[in-house]
């Protein structure tokens, strides 16, 4: 055994009933082993009385936790210790009212929308697919159920023949036993805020991230939301550019149209909705913002949005529902299309990017490519050697933002977070760039410029 702490390891040097938390952890995670008689540094300590433990810590576990674990003696060099074995639970484990999971070699405290998520995720149900009580047949819009008829019949050609809205309904699989999920009310219903007062849009005209120009707040039902968000974004917030091919006259939106609205779609469908704060799309000169609450899954990470996948979404039903509306497939394509709108309409990749359980996508206006798009071309030149692509394009960012995190260097090129780090030394050793201050707080410097030679 190497004796390291790990996700599903954990040394304790005698036995003590706060192990228990370490216990339901790892039941609430992916199991582990709990190894009594073993120091934190993984030196073998060994426990006095081992058959005493042995009677003990099941009857503990059993009855605190209501798991049984499989505990064994083990000797080592004339000394024993004991070894307690979790294995990984369906159901939600408390310990004295209060849950914990396994990150790393730490045990967390589940609270606010972690629990919330976790106990939803334990239950085999999405948030968008519980019960929401209290709800009625007149909490929802026939209207907007009309309207899902028309969009919905090249997938759901049946749907022509439905009559009564609730029927309609419940073939989509928005109702139980009569009563309304909560995906039925915030696609179909008349006063969503009401129910979900979260459930909003809200946009804005920044001039710089303190001062704000003209704002918008979008409510009503995510259908709705989606119509007026990108209305408002195409008449009020973004310019149009006018050209003419021959006497025809065309507009050209200054994002494009289609992977606006991919992005929008995205961020009402994969939003944690147990969040309070609203979904933000915040407009400046040379860049637009798509916010929403939200932590990319595991299996998932913001590397992969870029190359094929496959689709996991947060709120399945929310999904499935644009998805037979036309609004958006169901193979995890979206921000490959997202992507290939703005090359074609010549503008910078967007950046796709998760910090503090925010999720965000930023599409770059040709205006802010054009400040330090060369930068770290010229740069290599002034050293007098060829920089790589990658380190050519962390330079640029570095110009651009020059408190930028090495976390979010790596989601906008789409490398892993150990190539940037490495790509980061190899600049500071080369005498190209200087960190500033601290990981936290400080900033990157950019030691040659086009108009400077090394020394």
């Amino acid at each position: 055994m190497k004796n390291i702490e790990k996700q599903n390891i954990e040394f304790k040097r005698e036995w003590n009933d706060s192990i228990l938390r370490v216990v339901c952890a790892f039941a609430n995670t992916n199991g582990g082993e709990v190894f009594i008689g073993i120091d934190d540094k993984g030196v073998i300590v060994g426990v006095p009385d081992p058959k005493k433990i042995l009677e003990i810590v099941p009857n503990k576990v059993n009855n605190k936790l209501g798991i049984i674990p499989d505990i064994l003696i083990r000797q080592k060099s004339k000394k024993y210790y004991i070894v307690l074995k979790i294995k990984p639970v369906s159901v939600p484990i408390s310990y004295e009212g209060k849950y914990y999971i396994r990150s790393g070699s730490v045990v967390l405290e589940l609270s606010g929308n972690e629990l919330a998520n976790f106990l939803l995720k334990k239950s085999g149900q999405t948030w968008d697919e519980v019960i929401e009580e209290g709800a009625k047949m007149t909490d929802i819009d026939d209207k907007t159920i009309k309207d899902f008829k028309k969009l919905s019949l090249d997938r759901l050609p049946y749907i022509e023949n439905e009559k009564a809205p609730v029927d309609i309904l419940n073939k989509l699989n928005l109702l139980k036993n009569k009563r309304f999920k909560r995906a039925a009310l915030l696609l179909f219903g008349r006063q969503v805020q009401a129910f979900y007062p979260q459930a909003h849009v809200k946009i804005g005209k920044f001039k710089s991230d303190s001062e704000i120009l003209t704002s918008d707040v979008v409510e009503g039902n995510l259908f709705n939301q989606v119509e007026v968000v990108m209305n408002m974004l195409k008449t009020k917030y973004l310019v149009s550019r006018i050209s003419y091919e021959g006497i025809h006259r065309r507009e050209k939106l200054e994002y494009p149209y289609n992977a606006l609205r991919e992005a929008v779609l995205n961020s009402l469908v994969h939003r944690d909705y147990t969040g309070t704060s609203a979904v933000q799309i915040r407009i400046y000169d040379e860049k637009l913002i798509i916010m929403n609450e939200g932590k990319m899954p595991k299996e998932l990470p913001i590397i992969k949005l870029k190359q094929k996948h496959i689709s996991k979404p947060r709120n399945v039903l929310l999904a499935d529902i644009f998805y037979k509306a036309g609004f958006i497939e169901s193979w995890g394509s979206g921000t490959l299309k997202i992507i290939a709108g703005c090359k074609k309409q010549g503008l910078p990749e967007p950046e796709f990017l998760e910090e503090s359980g925010i999720f965000s996508v930023t599409f770059f206006s040709k205006v802010g490519e054009k400040v330090g798009e060369k930068v770290g071309e010229k740069v290599g030149e002034k050293v007098g050697e060829r920089l790589t692509p990658n380190q050519k394009k962390i330079v640029n960012l570095i110009y651009k933002e020059s408190n930028i995190s090495a976390v979010k260097i790596a989601n906008a090129i789409g490398i892993s977070l150990r190539k940037t780090e490495e790509n980061l030394m190899k600049l500071k050793s080369k005498g190209i760039i200087k960190r500033i201050g601290p990981d936290k707080g400080g900033f990157w410097k950019i030691l040659i410029t086009s108009k400077q030679e090394k020394k």
